[in-house]
């Protein structure tokens, strides 16, 4: 039997940041991958858009970093957040991963990703749209939907891996459960604008306000604004006015906007919740935003995503490969996402709720990383994920830079 002519052992739906990733990496160790999306290639979709260093290490393992960089995606070499009073802003100093985050449009994101898929050898069906997950015996075993010009579209597989979106079809249809869940904190609106210089990413945090600009392809540089999830409905019918009064908190950053033009629409919602969902039952697995998904207000979306492509990609080829049990091998795999990805979850959760200020103690400590060096590093460390947040905000770090600032440790 060639390789053309027995069964898929993965079908990917979804061919974005987690699905294409996943389905490369299966093709690269000899399995039989469908790709399949609704979409077709280049195209947009709304995103965070930054891949923090862990993410460019993944990319520079898929021997993909020089083919992103070749588009013109400039490197952010430093982040910095501007807090009012203060900047906390440092290089992004990373021992284990690339020193380096990027801020690539999705246009040229995406289609590197899909392209390095089908160089892998994986089967590329665009512009399917899945209507329904075959389930026979309790156990998901394919996907049925409509190909171009609506040709009924039906193909199997030992493991259908949903790669779709925190509005997964696939954990919809399999019921997937959910689990440390928060609701949506805050609305992000973003745009693109042409002659706004941005030597790296530039955060800024104002009292229900926070905002941020980062160079992207084509010379442009993409600006992201949010505020808390109760202005939705009263904002959302002038998104730019709030958008330009939300800078001018930043007198600075709001006089370069005014000498640089606009070049899209807004891109935004106020849908975005915060969950985990079980990755895997018979015959399905989820990777990506439909495993969990945070607000994006620290962009950690990308990142993670490339993150648990290989390691999803490990668990099944495992599986394959008859190493493991199914179970025990996607167990393993919840586990371990679990463990990396709640640090952070808890933190970005407290970043978005901008309805309420840092509480007196966090102020104190932000005001004390502020002009350590090393504490700075560590802050922006933990914001790129090359620092856990569990680490840098232990008790002992904490002790350690109020010390290097002369002040008692805040209760």
């Amino acid at each position: 039997m060639n390789a053309r002519s027995r069964p898929y052992d993965a079908i990917v739906v979804g061919a974005r940041c987690a699905g294409s990733p996943t389905a490369m990496l299966l093709a690269r160790k000899g399995y039989r991958v469908l790709l399949v999306d609704k979409a077709t290639f280049p195209s947009d979709t709304m995103s965070t858009h930054i891949i923090h260093p862990p993410g460019v290490a993944a990319l520079e393992r898929w021997n993909l970093l020089r083919r992103l960089l070749a588009t013109g995606c400039p490197p952010l070499n430093e982040y910095s957040f501007d807090l009012g009073p203060f900047t906390i802003r440092a290089p992004v100093a990373a021992p284990d991963a690339s020193g380096f985050g990027l801020c690539p449009r999705r246009t040229v994101l995406d289609q590197l990703l899909v392209s390095a898929a089908v160089d892998a050898g994986v089967e590329l069906q665009q512009g399917v749209a899945v209507d329904e997950i075959l389930i026979e015996g309790g156990r998901v075993t394919g996907i049925q939907g409509r190909a171009k010009g609506n040709q009924p579209f039906t193909q199997h597989a030992r493991v259908v891996i949903g790669a779709d979106g925190m509005r997964s079809l696939v954990a919809k249809a399999v019921e997937a459960p959910r689990y440390n869940e928060r609701p949506t904190l805050a609305v992000g609106y973003y745009a693109y604008w042409s002659g706004l210089p941005a030597a790296g990413f530039e955060a800024h945090l104002r009292p229900r306000r926070a905002f941020a600009i980062a160079p992207t392809n084509d010379g442009l540089t993409m600006a992201v604004v949010n505020w808390p999830r109760s202005e939705f409905l009263s904002n959302r019918g002038d998104v730019e006015g709030h958008f330009e009064r939300a800078v001018e908190l930043a007198p600075a950053l709001a006089a370069r906007l005014r000498r640089a033009k606009r070049e899209s629409r807004f891109v935004g919602t106020g849908d975005l919740p915060n969950f985990f969902r079980k990755p895997y039952g018979p015959g399905w697995v989820l990777v990506g935003d439909a495993g969990y998904h945070k607000d994006p207000i620290t962009a950690q979306g990308i990142s993670d995503a490339f993150r648990d492509a290989e390691a999803m990609a490990r668990a099944l080829d495992d599986v394959f490969a008859e190493r493991a049990t199914f179970d025990a091998a996607l167990s393993a795999y919840q586990r371990v996402r679990d463990e990396a990805a709640l640090p952070m979850f808890d933190l970005t959760c407290k970043f978005a709720n901008l309805e309420e200020p840092p509480p007196p103690h966090k102020q104190q400590l932000l005001a004390a990383i502020h002009g350590n060096p090393a504490a700075m590093r560590g802050f922006v460390g933990t914001i790129a994920g090359v620092v856990s947040p569990t680490e840098f905000f232990g008790a002992q770090n904490v002790e350690r830079i109020m010390a290097h600032a002369g002040a008692a440790v805040p209760q």
